[in-house]
């Protein structure tokens, strides 16, 4: 008979531990009741650039990106100089300076209660499968202040960017439950926008891509150099073995 290696009560503590773990990890994925939708891929860097440039011309009104300089997004991006101030500086900041809103701050708190946040970190904290959800899920709603409302983020308040592209979606609410709410069971697009649902997703995709990166910039060339690591590695490994080898040759 095989002895039980662990004590009975640290087997119990640890499988405490993992279902705990499984279910706060379930309960993250499913915010709200909403299952998040994967959205991301580093390695695709045309997505990169149009994701900079969507960014730049319907988020970054409102949204800055303090922690991200546009020198570094060239690099990073394979842009040159010449156009990222051309295509993707509406500020004037110059090209070393970090990416900052146009949108005065006494207007915006005007209109929106508050500044609207830095999104520097938003993958970070949220995860892309959120961003790419989030911005898939906005419907209208004329209850809210300015119209719209979010599935995945309810009382969201900001309107959909997005919406000329992906047209004007609506919301299917379910029936009211024991205490007389509602609730969204599904999003359905009411009125087509300029591009179709792939195309839309793609659109939302290439957003989310970028955001991932702002975030950590250093990921690009970490995930690089991350293969001719492993490579080392396995060479290093090899030696190592072969080394062994010689020497343990004459230990019977």
């Amino acid at each position: 008979m095989t002895k039980n290696l662990l004590p009975r009560n640290l087997a119990s503590r640890l499988a405490v531990f993992t279902g705990g773990l499984l279910l706060s990890l379930s309960v993250f994925a499913s915010e709200g009741g909403n299952t998040l939708q994967a959205g991301n891929d580093l390695s695709d860097r045309a997505s990169l650039q149009r994701g900079a440039q969507l960014y730049m011309n319907y988020c970054s009104g409102c949204h800055s990106l303090k922690y991200l300089r546009y020198s570094r997004m060239a690099e990073d991006l394979g842009l040159s100089e010449e156009e990222v101030m051309t295509n993707l500086n509406f500020t004037g900041a110059k090209f070393g300076e970090q990416i900052k809103v146009s949108m005065p701050h006494d207007p915006a708190t005007k209109w929106f209660g508050k500044m609207p946040p830095d999104l520097s970190l938003i993958a970070r904290v949220r995860g892309s499968d959120w961003i790419y959800t989030y911005l898939k899920s906005f419907y209208l709603d004329e209850s809210r202040p300015l119209g719209w409302n979010n599935k995945l983020f309810p009382n969201a308040s900001m309107p959909n960017p997005l919406w000329r592209m992906q047209g004007l979606q609506h919301a299917e609410m379910s029936k009211p439950d024991a205490i007389g709410e509602r609730h969204v069971e599904a999003l359905k697009v009411t009125q087509p926008g300029t591009q179709t649902p792939a195309q839309f997703d793609q659109t939302a995709r290439d957003i989310t891509n970028f955001l991932e990166y702002a975030g950590e910039p250093a990921a690009l060339k970490r995930q690089s150099m991350g293969v001719w690591v492993v490579l080392f590695l396995v060479a290093l490994t090899f030696l190592a073995f072969l080394l062994k080898q010689e020497y343990w040759k004459d230990v019977h």
